[in-house]
């Protein structure tokens, strides 16, 4: 895994003085997808378009126009409209979908001077925990191609992870932008819902839950994204300012949940990787107590999951009655349960969702930042759903994505930040989360956690 010598800071510091070009940056983006073909992690790209794109940076530099991501190269998932490219979605439905305008994110992103050099491989409809598709197959773990990095946001975040790009725009309706970073050791954030304005796109079939995430590799290069996609915009009705103002961190209250509260296993590695963290960020300063929700009876992931079924059979119930073949097969189990789910069913996951927004913000009452593994366990062999065993225990396939989907339920901000490596080399991450709207502090924050754990 080579990661790209300078950051997006530093890519759009030497464009903007001359040092070198967004063409010349495009190009050597551009070379480097091509090295790295065989990772599937960048599954549509369009040289002639980016050069394009890039010529028209360079040409508006010379005019002096000042653009904080002037030539920045960016990989944007295969989910988010980039006008003029094919968004597919991973989908056979999508094959030939050619989006009509940018998404309000990549619109901005472009004003500031980022130069899109590719699109990123998602699971189909970014709804599975990796990243495979009937269109494209599989993307593989940039340090062993054997393993998969997760889902849904796996092609950008090996993008970034390999090196083809200081950063990449996932999406995030429960993980997806937060575990396959975590998995490939890279930064990768989750903003307030509607801090980021969502769409034009496709429809979504999380309700009110999936965000525009930006993966890089530091917290820093995150916060520049961020700041420049983020704020309300009247196209996307759920957009919302975020709060201005940052916190000393070293006057945060912050607590730590090695299990979020759950029942669930973590891998030793895992477990005791976060408890050194948490050490080592003590040591430095920070006041750290042990705290965790408390969860009302019932509330597990398996309540909410008709959400996301039912809004898969919402969307794509006719194809799916016409050929369920056309589908990726995990995909199309879930839209036939999403057709079988009774409306009462429905709203039970929709009071269950309620019910973690709710906990959670009493618990934010009472602290600004909360600490938690990001996954509990590192990356599984290429070929399956999920891992076998976690914490030396047979689990479900879903077991590796507990600790991020109440996250969106609740709609808050969450990073997830590397924090160290098992006995392999395989890395996993620390998830910062704060109360929803508190976007800029908790970036602030995870830059101060990130030097710590860095040193």
């Amino acid at each position: 895994m080579t990661k790209p010598v300078i950051s997006a800071r530093e890519i759009a510091a030497d464009v903007t003085a001359g040092r070198t070009s967004a063409v010349g940056t495009a190009r050597a983006a551009l070379a480097r997808i091509e090295a790295a073909k065989s990772l599937n992690a960048v599954v549509t790209i369009d040289p002639s378009r980016t050069l394009a794109d890039a010529a028209a940076v360079d040409d508006r530099l010379r005019a002096g126009e000042a653009m904080p991501l002037a030539g920045v190269p960016i990989v944007v998932k295969d989910n988010i409209w980039t006008g003029g490219w094919r968004v597919t979605q991973g989908s056979r439905l999508f094959a030939d979908f050619v989006a009509p305008q940018d998404a309000i994110a990549i619109e901005r992103l472009r004003k500031a001077g980022a130069v899109v050099v590719g699109i990123g491989a998602t699971s189909e409809f970014a709804s599975k925990g990796v990243t495979t598709s009937p269109l494209f197959g599989p993307t593989r773990h940039p340090l062993d191609p054997a393993l998969t990095p997760g889902g849904s946001s796996g092609g950008p975040a090996v993008a970034v992870a390999a090196g083809l790009v200081p950063l990449a725009i996932g999406t995030d309706a429960g993980g997806s932008s937060r575990r396959p970073p975590a998995h490939v050791g890279v930064a990768g954030f989750k903003p307030s819902y509607g801090a980021i304005p969502y769409g034009p796109g496709f429809a979504e079939p999380f309700f009110g839950l999936s965000v525009i995430a930006p993966i890089a590799t530091d917290v820093a290069d995150i916060a520049l994204a961020f700041k420049t996609m983020a704020g309300a915009d009247r196209r996307d009705p759920d957009s919302a300012s975020i709060a201005q103002e940052t916190s000393d961190v070293a006057g945060l209250r912050i607590a730590f949940s090695p299990r979020l509260g759950l029942d669930v296993v973590v891998d030793d590695a895992v477990a005791n990787g976060l408890v050194s963290a948490v050490e080592r960020l003590s040591a430095a300063g920070l006041h750290i107590m042990r705290n965790e929700p408390v969860w009302p009876a019932g509330v597990t992931e398996d309540a909410i999951m008709p959400l996301q079924h039912a809004g898969l059979a919402a969307l794509y119930g006719e194809p799916f009655r016409k050929d369920p073949t056309v589908f990726d097969p995990d995909i199309a189990k879930q839209i036939e349960r999403g057709l079988s789910w009774s409306g009462a069913e429905v709203a039970g996951a929709l009071l269950a969702s309620t019910a973690i927004a709710k906990t959670f913000a009493a618990f934010f009452g009472e602290i600004d930042l909360l600490l938690t593994p990001t996954v509990p366990c590192v990356a599984w062999p290429l070929t399956q759903f999920g891992p076998d065993m976690i914490g030396g225990k047979a689990v479900s396939p879903r077991a590796h994505a507990v600790f991020t989907p109440f996250v969106n339920h609740a709609r808050l901000p969450a990073i997830s930040i590397p924090c160290g490596t098992d006995r392999c080399g395989l890395p996993f991450g620390l998830q910062i989360i704060a109360a929803r709207g508190q976007d800029l502090t908790l970036l602030e924050a995870a830059q101060e956690i990130e030097a710590i754990l860095r040193t």
